[in-house]
């Protein structure tokens, strides 16, 4: 399946960075935001398919929401889900200040 495809579906993220919590390898760096993957995917890099989860202002284990927009790098391998609340329809200014912490070291286009 293309990344593409999922936006505007609804999917279940499982959060294995929550909101608050440091990067395993970059310590220093805290998750403004809920952070995890779709199971049963795979992405350009050989891991789980990633979703940056917006509209969510505390931390989750899991979340169900829609697939607004599409973080794609232009210079990796690693697109990320922008997953939110039914209700909640992110700007792309408003989703580049929320991943900025993690996406500022990359090339990307949001796709929608």
């Amino acid at each position: 399946m293309s990344n593409k495809n999922y936006l505007g579906q609804t999917v279940t993220v499982t959060i294995d960075r929550p909101l608050g919590t440091s990067h395993p390898k970059y310590p220093e760096r805290i998750y403004p935001i809920n952070y995890g993957f779709i199971e049963g995917t795979v992405s350009g890099d050989g891991e789980e398919l990633d979703a940056y989860i917006l509209g969510v202002n505390k931390p989750v284990v899991t979340f169900k929401g829609v697939v607004r927009a599409i973080i794609h790098r232009t210079n990796d391998d690693d697109d990320k889900l922008i997953v939110t609340p039914e209700n909640y329809l992110p700007t792309d200014p408003e989703i580049r200040e929320a991943t900025h912490f993690q996406e500022q070291f990359f090339a990307s286009e949001i796709w929608r």
